[in-house]
């Protein structure tokens, strides 16, 4: 509680002069700038949801204020709008509007935050040193004085600069930097931006008698309108005038004020969620409500209007705000400012308050948000370099619409260039042409996936998979008709539909085996079947598997199964044969076995696959460090029985298949090997492992002799490594290691 009213304090200093700035720019009396920032933190605060998000009037809404006005031909008129405004406002939040924030791209919101940072930069230089003509919290690149945001600097050039505003300013920068670099200083309770103003105060007193070139005058303070009396006060208020009601133009300008107002909110509102360090989300729709309550108050009394303002939020967050009681102590204090204080108030040098936010620029528009953005490539960096400049060159509201327009261009560039995902896969019964629609598929995408295809060739098969699409537009379902329906058979391209919802009249229809068939598994070669295994590795190891229906693959293999191979592998868990080949169900036997040894019930096994079931190829699966054989080369090295070591005792059996794979080395030595060499040694074994099984397996079973004889079948070894995912296929007559 206590950091949220310092933070609060240092809010509403910042905001005084910034609201007296932004009444002033947009041509309407000062009052009105101030009731706008009390109704912003004592209404809107108290509605809405957001933890570090300030509301005020809104220096992206001078412009149109200004013209409204002259539109509406009074104030009071104006006021009427604002109301109506409101109410709308109110009408967005309670419609959900609020959700529209989820489209705005990451990349213009932080151009947002950084442009205000620039501005703030720029602005602030001529205040810092004493250039007071352009009032405080215009944010327009064209400026009220007929000067712009460059050729003010120059102004500076020509020597317009007070002496004493401009030692305050800069002190006050140096402090406030000094500050930040200062740990212990850093974390302390007390705001560094409260110090830097009791302490300029102080100074422009001390300066008073050193004459004019020093002494800080009314032109270069806070200038807050001073009541005499409470009547006086309550006098500065003001009434809309309810004969305007039948007027259009009226309503023309509150729809204006409530769209602009509401855009400006929403962004504002993101920007700020970005910068909160707990990372907390504001609700959007909530926020749209508050804002609108505030401009219905603010059009009942005569305020400016509202909206959530990046430089206050931005300020928030970095005086250390957890919760929105800063945003309510803020306006707490600006009322009793104007209506207790305000004689106090205008003793604050702007300088002091221009330095506060020249440093905060600098905390914005911070070089490694530039660095970030580059590194993520040209279509983040684009619209958000665009963003930054659209807003320094105009102002708040042309350079977002400049920047979300920009952002649009490059979403609908990258729809139109890669508005699918095309995947040439190699199936058991060929290539297959996988085109996946993306989730949401317009008629932008029609020219290119027509492009798609056209491009498809003669006789191939092609899948169209509409699995990920929540929409799809009838342009482009008429498109996929004609082609399945028209163009395909008549090039003998065979169409295959997946995931099509019911309402787009579009049924399942798979036309190409992406399983194995008893016509696949009698026309294989065992070579063909080899390079099925090594092309599925492959796609294992780069991470483009393919995309199978396993539950369409299980209805379809229900009554029987054609396995193309048996896989002998191991039982370690990193090693799964389907998905280490890529396959799908019913398409080998997979037999495991600690060390990919060799037993009665193993060789029964694989002689059922050759003999009865048919298969094409018997694969011997090792793998590197593999736990099986590591044991065993240890237990057969130092003489050790399995039983003993380990209490199994089954586990000898498979030592005993491992042992004649084994090098002889002596105990000693093999108990000093290091970890690299012990493991190259234990890779070598298992290698060699693989090729004596191939030849047990052969040799051992007449069924499986008879048919690698014949060439119905042939076995092999293979070597998958953990670290990897590579499959390396064996020359099972060429051994690593002699036995």
């Amino acid at each position: 509680m206590f950091r949220d009213t310092l933070a609060g304090l240092v809010v509403f200093l910042v905001a005084l002069p910034l609201c007296l700035g932004i009444a002033l720019a947009s041509g309407a009396n000062l009052f009105s700038g101030l009731l706008a920032g009390i109704v912003g933190g004592l209404v809107v605060a108290s509605i809405s949801g957001s933890h570090s998000s300030v509301s005020g009037p809104a220096a992206g809404l001078t412009a149109i204020v200004a013209a409204q006005i002259a539109i509406l031909g009074s104030f009071e008129a104006f006021l009427l709008a604002v109301a109506v405004a409101g109410v709308i406002q109110i009408g967005f939040g309670i419609a959900k509007g609020g959700a529209l924030s989820a489209f705005f791209p990451s990349s213009v919101i932080k151009g947002l935050l950084v442009a205000i940072g620039v501005i703030l930069i720029l602005k602030q230089i001529p205040h810092l040193v004493g250039h007071d003509a352009d009032p405080e919290g215009e944010m327009s690149f064209q400026q009220p004085d007929q000067e712009n945001t460059f050729t003010e600097l120059f102004t500076l050039i020509a020597g317009d600069i007070h002496v004493g505003a401009m030692v305050i300013g800069l002190l006050s920068v140096v402090f406030l930097l000094v500050w930040d670099r200062v740990p212990n200083l850093k974390k302390s309770l007390v705001p560094a931006p409260l110090i830097v103003v009791l302490f300029s105060v102080a100074l422009s007193m001390i300066l008073r008698p050193y004459g004019a070139d020093w002494a800080i005058g009314e032109s270069h303070l806070v200038q807050i309108p001073v009541a005499s009396s409470f009547s006086e006060f309550f006098g500065f208020l003001r009434l809309p005038d309810f004969t305007q009601v039948g007027n259009p133009a009226v309503y023309i300008a509150a729809i204006t004020i409530a769209v602009v107002a509401s855009l400006e909110t929403l962004l504002n509102l993101e920007a700020v969620d970005k910068l909160d360090p707990e990372k907390r989300d504001s609700p959007p729709s909530r926020e749209l409500i508050a804002q609108g309550c505030g401009n219905l108050v603010c059009g009942l009394i005569g305020g400016l209007p509202v909206t959530s303002v990046v430089v206050r939020g931005s300020v928030n967050v970095g005086a250390g705000a957890k919760t929105k009681l800063s945003a309510l102590v803020h306006g707490v204090l600006l009322l009793v400012s104007v209506a207790i204080l305000p004689r106090y108030m205008n003793m604050i040098p702007l300088s002091a308050l221009a330095a506060i936010l020249f440093v905060t620029g600098f905390k914005l528009a911070s070089p490694q948000i530039f660095k970030q953005m580059w590194n993520e490539g040209r279509y983040q960096f684009l619209p958000f370099i665009i963003t930054v400049i659209a807003i320094v060159f105009t102002d708040l509201l042309v350079g977002i619409l400049i920047g979300l327009a920009i952002s649009v261009l490059f979403i609908l560039n990258s729809n139109l260039r890669s508005p699918i995902r095309r995947i040439v896969e190699t199936h058991l019964a060929g290539d297959v042409l996988h085109i996946e629609l993306a989730s949401q598929v317009s008629f932008l995408n029609r020219a290119a996936i027509d492009r798609v295809l056209g491009e498809a060739k003669r006789g191939s098969a092609l899948k169209i998979d509409a699995s990920q699409s929540d929409y799809i537009d009838p342009d482009v379902l008429s498109l996929i008709r004609d082609f399945k329906d028209n163009v395909a058979p008549t090039r003998n391209i065979s169409v295959s539909l997946e995931g099509f919802r019911r309402k787009y009249q579009l049924n399942d229809n798979v036309q190409f085996a992406d399983y194995s068939t008893r016509e696949l598994q009698g026309k294989l070669t065992a070579e063909q079947v080899i390079e099925i295994l090594r092309e599925g590795n492959r796609r294992f190891t780069s991470g483009s598997r393919l995309h199978r229906d396993l539950g369409r693959q299980v209805d379809a293999t229900a009554a029987g199964q054609n396995p193309l191979a048996a896989i002998l592998s191991c039982i370690d868990s990193r090693v799964p044969a389907e998905l280490v080949f890529d396959l799908g169900v019913g398409d080998i036997f997979s037999v495991r076995v600690a060390g990919n040894v060799i037993g009665t019930k193993t060789l029964g096994s694989l002689e059922f696959a050759v003999g009865v079931a048919g298969v094409k190829l018997v694969t011997v699966l090792g793998h590197t460090r593999c736990g099986a054989v590591t044991s065993s080369v240890k237990f057969v090295v130092q003489k050790l029985s399995a039983q003993s070591a380990t209490g199994c005792e089954h586990l000898q059996s498979i030592v005993d298949e491992i042992e004649p794979s084994v090098p002889a080395l002596a105990a000693d030595t093999f108990d000093r090997l290091p970890k690299d060499q012990l493991d190259e040694t234990v890779d070598r074994v298992a290698r060699q492992n693989v090729r004596h099984t191939v030849k047990q397996i052969i040799s051992r079973s007449s069924v499986i002799q008879d048919a690698v004889n014949e060439g119905r079948v042939k076995v092999i070894g293979a070597m998958y490594d953990v670290k990897s995912g590579v499959i390396e296929f064996l020359d099972s007559d060429k051994p690593d290691i002699e036995p």
